[in-house]
């Protein structure tokens, strides 16, 4: 996908020398954005190769421990095979010379002895290595079990997040390409919408197509209730000019992230405490205040659709 991108950026830079350097910089800005975006998969990327790799060195630990406690059981049942054999011929030798004198039969006695609490010693410390060698086993084996667990769990909530960007784009299809796009990056999926299908100017009244795009986005999150929904509400760099309800674009913003809350309590299958708005005012443009366009493509709202990660968080604490 994102050769793709890169290819059409490139055939619309190499276009660029025949459109106004207004529609070049937005090309530019566009193409320094899929730029980041693309930086910020590969940290993830790189975050999440780093944690596979600190797993998979405790594991070769815990391997390796496992090696050496083998050798070590395994050294002392030679050990112990070698004082049996030992005391088992001392013994025949004990018999034979039982007849001859007392003073050899003493020594053979007082070595016995001796033999015996060696092969009593080593029986002990062999239980002692086989009793750390089964902790180790299970050591390995649980964390093994976590970390193939964690895997899992990743791979399922990337699926679920992949069929709720899906279902979005499915609900939401009639109003893509009116200022409407929905993305999956970073594990979440975002529904940008511009004011154009929202909003009138100054206003924060949602308008009837508007209200009915997120009444469809409303269904499908009344069917997630495990995803957390975070409205933004974005403006561009021109100050506000309206009544004296709100003073700034900071108000603006927030008001109107509000009034998509408000419409989205309106479904009964959406759980309140899954809902957050916020308002970004002018600080986090998607494109440069430099052209109508621009300016356009940043006053929007933004649902951000985020999965909790508590059964995540809880594995990573266990490992």
């Amino acid at each position: 996908m994102w050769k793709k991108a890169f290819y059409g950026i490139g055939m619309l830079v190499f276009l660029s020398s025949c459109v106004s350097a207004g529609v070049y910089k937005d090309l530019e800005a566009r193409y320094q954005s899929l730029q980041q975006q693309k930086d910020t998969l590969q940290h993830r990327v790189e975050e999440q190769e780093t944690a596979n790799r600190q797993l998979e060195n405790e594991l070769s630990s815990l391997r390796k421990a496992h090696e050496e406690a083998t050798a070590e059981r395994d050294r002392l049942e030679r050990e112990y095979a070698a004082a049996r054999n030992n005391l088992e011929n001392l013994q025949q030798s004990y018999e034979a010379l039982e007849k001859n004198s007392s003073a050899s039969i003493a020594e053979n006695s007082r070595r016995n002895r001796e033999l015996l609490a060696e092969l009593e010693a080593k029986e002990n410390a062999l239980a002692e290595e086989s009793a750390r060698l089964e902790m180790l086993k299970r050591e390995l084996h649980q964390r093994s079990g976590r970390v193939d667990e964690l895997e899992s769990l990743i791979a399922s909530k990337d699926a679920a997040m992949q069929q709720l960007k899906d279902a979005v784009s499915k609900a939401l299809l009639d109003f893509e390409g009116n200022g409407l796009t929905v993305e999956q990056r970073d594990g979440k999926v975002y529904v940008s919408m511009e004011n154009k299908l929202l909003f009138g100017s100054g206003s924060w009244a949602v308008g009837q197509e508007g209200r009915r795009a997120v009444a469809e986005l409303g269904k499908v999150l009344a069917q997630n209730p495990d995803i957390s929904v975070l409205i933004e509400g974005h403006t561009d760099n021109v100050p506000y000019r309206g009544n004296g309800h709100i003073e700034n674009n900071w108000d603006l913003s927030t008001k109107r992230a509000t009034a998509i809350v408000r419409i989205l309590r309106e479904n009964p299958g959406i759980d309140a405490q899954n809902l957050t708005a916020a308002g970004r005012s002018e600080y986090a443009p998607v494109a440069p205040n430099t052209s109508p366009e621009g300016k356009a493509k940043n006053r929007r709202i933004e649902v951000i659709l985020t999965p909790k990660l508590d059964e995540i968080s809880r594995l990573l604490n266990e490992l």
